[in-house]
């Protein structure tokens, strides 16, 4: 009779490798910067747009460009260099929206951000959030109305990146993918309206 028994290689080393690459302090310099700089831009030219200049126009179109590009980037470069997640909206052959949230799953290869990159990811997205939100108080009580559309278009953009990152996270966390992508993918179904319209 066969013994059943197999040996089982533990690959020691490779874990050490592994957790080193992780714990590495940078490994995409250039994303984390622009992970924040366009958002901390905003809000420093938010901060200083009445003393330096007398335009409200010009201060909303250069805050609302900065925010776009931030948007446009984190939803596009930095999410799927730091930690690994991507999402985006579709429209199928019947019309209807379709909201694709990614995970990308963990392996030794992967080239996804270390454990500095993914907190300066999490930390940019939530609390850049939590400082507009506070600009929108004070702007409500402070009865500067017309700086309130600039407040909600903000709030609107970082909170739609935090939504749709906050839904990868949470449907790829057991590194099950749903389907065989080279990203995982979990489609889900919901209108873009709703969305936009509870935040």
């Amino acid at each position: 009779m066969a013994d059943a028994t197999e040996d089982v290689e533990l690959d020691f080393a490779a874990d050490e490798q592994e957790r080193a690459r992780r714990s590495a302090v940078i490994r995409h310099p250039v994303a984390s910067f622009f992970h924040l700089f366009f958002r901390v831009v905003a809000i420093v030219v938010y901060l200083l747009c009445e003393w330096i200049s007398k335009s409200f126009a010009s201060c909303f179109v250069l805050i609302i460009a900065l925010l776009s590009f931030d948007f446009w980037s984190v939803k596009n470069v930095t999410g799927r260099l730091l930690v690994g997640l991507r999402w985006w909206n579709q429209i199928d052959e019947d019309g209807k929206s379709l909201w694709v949230f990614e995970a990308k799953k963990k392996s030794r290869n992967s080239n996804t951000g270390t454990e500095a990159e993914e907190r300066i990811f999490w930390l940019g997205l939530i609390i850049c959030p939590l400082i507009w939100t506070f600009f929108f108080f004070t702007s409500l009580f402070s009865l500067k109305i017309k700086w309130l559309s600039v407040v909600v278009a903000s709030i609107s953009l970082q909170a739609a990146n935090l939504y749709g990152y906050l839904r990868c996270k949470a449907g790829g966390q057991d590194g099950h993918p749903p389907d065989n992508r080279s990203f995982t993918g979990q489609q889900l179904p919901q209108r873009p309206d709703i969305i936009f319209g509870i935040l």
